[in-house]
């Protein structure tokens, strides 16, 4: 079953590192008790760049547990003061039992008091290269395709860790996180982009990004 293993939420911080200041909410913090999740996320989070987060679309955005694995043995991230973990690249829920090919663009859930709904995959953030410091990473996650997912709320209500995702309604099985990553992320297929950018549930954004693969496609 799919699990919340952490519920993380976050305020902008102004940074600066060697690169300079930067400004994000990518550095969330665990919460242990119930969080109200609100048709816009969890009460108490915001997200710092508000033209590319933050929408409705938006209101969760998950990761899957298992990637955290990959990534430790990829990078050879042995000690406990380098290993990621939950939060590491500043989702919401880091979930277990569920990777992009798990889940379905339109797929509805019931957990705790809310209803949440699967909206597009996660465009892969140079801020998380920038807040990891491990080279090449935003590349690497655009090759894999382990970029995570957001959810749209339905109904808001109480949720907290160790609640269940329950699936309530998968109208598009064959449209996974993963599919979608392929032929947006990867070498795109007209006929599937063109099915693809029909599927109500899908989020606006991500329909501008495959707008844009489909004249590369046609082009």
């Amino acid at each position: 079953m799919i699990m919340i293993h952490t519920q993380l939420v976050g305020q902008p911080q102004t940074l600066t590192d060697d690169r300079g200041t930067w400004r994000s909410a990518i550095f969330r913090t665990p919460v242990a008790e119930p969080v109200y999740l609100q048709q816009r996320g969890l009460a108490g989070d915001q997200v710092a760049d508000t033209k590319h987060h933050g929408s409705r679309d938006q209101a969760v955005c998950c990761h899957p547990l298992a990637h955290y694995d990959f990534w430790n043995s990829f990078y050879q991230l042995d000690s406990a003061e380098t290993r990621l973990g939950p939060g590491s690249v500043g989702e919401n829920w880091t979930l277990t039992n569920a990777t992009e090919a798990d889940v379905a663009v339109g797929d509805i859930f019931q957990v705790g008091e809310a209803t949440v709904q699967v909206s597009a995959p996660r465009y892969p953030c140079t801020k998380q290269e920038r807040k990891l410091k491990l080279p090449n990473f935003f590349k690497e996650v655009m090759a894999t395709r382990r970029t995570g997912f957001y959810l749209r709320v339905l109904t808001p209500g109480m949720v907290q860790v160790g609640d269940e995702l329950k699936l309530v309604e998968r109208p598009h099985p064959q449209f996974t996180i993963q599919l979608i990553n392929e032929h947006t992320l990867g070498t795109p297929d007209k006929e599937l982009v063109r099915q693809m950018l029909a599927l109500t549930a899908l989020s606006e954004g991500w329909k501008r990004i495959l707008e844009h693969m489909q004249d590369k496609v046609t082009g």
